[in-house]
């Protein structure tokens, strides 16, 4: 009896990889069905799936960017910003996520100088 209370913890930490690929898991679905209805011109609808992946799993980096090209399309210039700092700074090193936000920032700025 007095190795039950040992065995509790360790249990939970073997559990915890496994859950957290079942949230992944759950996240790329959301991602995959958030590109399947944008490349359909559904792009609120892809908004919500892609709120709901970076939900579910906040450290996809992917989620994060595809939030923000949606964003970014819808005109929401802030939610923008912040979903593609969000996955910058999840994924570092990530070439298509830093030319996606590079890119952006380029256009919001010559727009941003325009306007003033």
């Amino acid at each position: 009896m007095r190795l039950l209370p040992l065995f509790v913890p360790l249990l939970l930490l073997l559990a915890a990889p496994a859950a957290f690929a079942d949230a992944r898991d759950d996240a790329q679905k959301q991602v995959e069905f958030g590109i399947a209805v944008a490349q359909r011109g559904l792009w609120r609808e892809a908004i919500y799936r892609w709120e709901r992946a970076t939900k579910i799993d906040p450290t996809y980096a992917a989620a994060h960017n595809n939030l923000a090209i949606a964003y970014e399309h819808e005109g929401e210039l802030d939610k923008a910003r912040t979903a593609y700092e969000k996955a910058i700074e999840l994924d570092p090193e990530n070439s298509f996520i830093k030319q996606n936000y590079e890119l952006f920032k380029e256009i919001n700025d010559r727009t941003s100088r325009q306007d003033t």
